[in-house]
């Protein structure tokens, strides 16, 4: 049985890439608004929306730097 590669630990690059979404919906003073809306949808709602898929992709993001290539994970 192989030794399976080390994973690597998180650098500041990447703790700041997965806080950003965090802090993009944490902050609801800024986001507190009714306009501008989207399709009817106020910005409140559609603010958090948009960041369910933006957090999977900074999470990826984070993952490919992390984990190394053909590690089977």
């Amino acid at each position: 049985m192989s030794n399976p590669s080390p994973v690597r630990k998180l650098g500041m690059l990447q703790v700041i890439l997965l806080a950003i979404p965090c802090i993009a919906v944490l902050v609801v003073p800024f986001y507190n608004t009714l306009e501008p809306s989207f399709l009817g949808i106020p910005f409140f709602y559609w603010w958090q929306l948009v960041w369910v898929p933006l957090s999977g992709i900074f999470i990826a993001i984070v993952y490919k730097m992390v984990v190394p290539p053909g590690s089977g994970d």
